[in-house]
């Protein structure tokens, strides 16, 4: 009997111990030890390259306060990550060989990691940006990796991180494959980082690629270390980004998917602040609820001051307005939470996107209405307000309770109670440009709590 107890012990501890993430059941979302998880990301991708410890620590703790669950952050950073050490005065390889880690480095990558655990916060762990691969036009590289060390590298980090509980592994870094090799050296490195977790352990990793039209689902749909699909619908407004979502979640094998670099709050609109402006929290608001009621299991927010954490005598790219801490207070990142708290209000694993939902269907970007539900439950998002017409056929229930939810502050006005049966007109509390909205809809019977 002892033995056995001790048995069940070891066992017990051993689960809690690997417990990490995993993929859902019917392959649409991710757990967390078993509990559906919303990756609500970051792009705080210079995070290990220029903060120190203080700065670290302030920028984690104020994230998790606004109700993020992921960082999205690069080890070989893009700003001459290779050549130009961290906060410490430390450069991550020894003659930019990815075989030979600086251990002084990742010391200070261990403690991100570990102060991120703290606060909740999961690390979305870029093992390199692309230009390491591909330098491209814009990248400082230099490109260092072959199949044979990137393999070593992805290893090597697997075994370093292969017991650290809130880590997903993100390859790509903002390059597409632009050839066979590149695809043979990301392949690689997931490959190394698989065998670098050990036997038992499947890490979560996706890979980050330029604006395409599938993401990842391009060149990895059918790796098996592909655990997710990532898109990155790019920096310019009224892109159909629902339509990119929607082709990827239809495809097989059935894989998450997700945009990881969506257009940026504070951010020069399609590279050109002269013609076309900056970026505001409507812009990143719009296509959060566009990606995610599209089928997207969670989404990455971004902010053009913070990705490279804008500061004083520090190189800058494209014009950047304010520094990064002034620009944690945006109200985009702010009104991130919003979304979360209200995906995770409802039955989260069986949402699925629904247009039958709604008959205006024929709206762009600036104007769409989206729809995705559950089996008692339903969300339209109206983009700019504009009325619609309901169908509530799919929701259990004679009698559905209708609220209006309003993404900008998370406030939610009663609607109305309604017969579920044919189809009814909504209008939205206000309509314009700015004033988006989402209506919930839910089976009167099973008393859900408004957000």
């Amino acid at each position: 009997m002892k033995r056995f107890d001790l048995s069940l012990l070891c066992l017990l501890l051993c689960l809690v111990t690997t417990a990490q993430f995993t993929v859902s059941d019917n392959k649409r979302f991710l757990l967390r030890n078993n509990t559906p998880f919303f990756y609500l990301g970051d792009t705080g991708w210079e995070l290990f390259h220029r903060l120190n410890r203080e700065e670290t620590d302030y920028y984690l703790k104020r994230r998790s306060e606004q109700g993020f669950t992921v960082v999205q952050a690069v080890v070989l950073a893009e700003f001459d990550g290779l050549h130009t050490p961290n906060a410490y005065g430390n450069l991550p390889l020894e003659n930019d060989d990815p075989t030979k880690p600086n251990e002084a480095y990742f010391r200070h990558v261990d403690y991100i990691i570990d102060k991120a655990n703290e606060y909740n916060i999961v690390i979305g762990l870029l093992p390199t940006w692309g230009d390491k691969i591909f330098k491209s036009t814009w990248g400082k590289g230099p490109e260092i990796f072959t199949p044979e060390n990137a393999r070593q590298y992805g290893e090597w980090l697997g075994k370093r991180y292969k017991d650290k509980t809130n880590i997903i592994w993100i390859t790509g870094g903002d390059r597409n494959p632009r050839n066979e090799n590149d695809v043979a050296i990301w392949n690689s490195m997931a490959e190394g980082i698989t065998t670098g977790c050990g036997p038992g352990k499947k890490p979560l990793i996706t890979f980050h690629p330029q604006p395409n039209q599938y993401g990842s689902a391009e060149w990895f749909m059918k790796e098996d270390w592909l655990s997710f699909n990532m898109f990155q619908n790019g920096h310019c407004r009224n892109t159909p980004v629902y339509d990119k979502i929607q082709s990827v979640y239809n495809m097989t094998p059935v894989k998450p998917v997700m945009d990881g670099e969506p257009l940026y709050e504070d951010h020069p609109v399609c590279f050109n602040a002269k013609e076309l402006g900056t970026s505001n929290a409507y812009d990143v608001r719009l296509y959060a609820y566009l990606d995610v009621f599209a089928g997207a299991f969670g989404h990455t927010y971004g902010c053009h001051d913070i990705w490279q954490f804008y500061s004083p005598n520090r190189e800058a790219v494209n014009s950047p307005h304010i520094y990064w801490q002034e620009a944690m207070e945006l109200p985009g990142a702010q009104q991130m939470q919003h979304l979360k708290k209200l995906m995770l209000s409802r039955p989260f694993l069986e949402r699925v996107p629904d247009q039958s939902l709604i008959v205006e269907n024929n709206y762009g970007p600036a104007e769409r209405i989206q729809a995705t539900r559950g089996k008692d439950y339903a969300f339209i998002y109206t983009a700019a307000g504009k009325p619609f017409t309901f169908n509530g056929e799919k929701i259990s229930g004679n009698k559905l309770k209708a609220a209006w939810y309003n993404p900008r502050n998370g406030k939610t006005i009663p609607a109305q109670e309604i017969t579920n049966k044919g189809q009814v007109k909504f209008t939205a509390p206000s309509s314009g440009y700015g004033q988006d909205w989402v209506l919930i809809v839910d089976d009167a019977g099973k008393e859900y709590r408004f957000p």
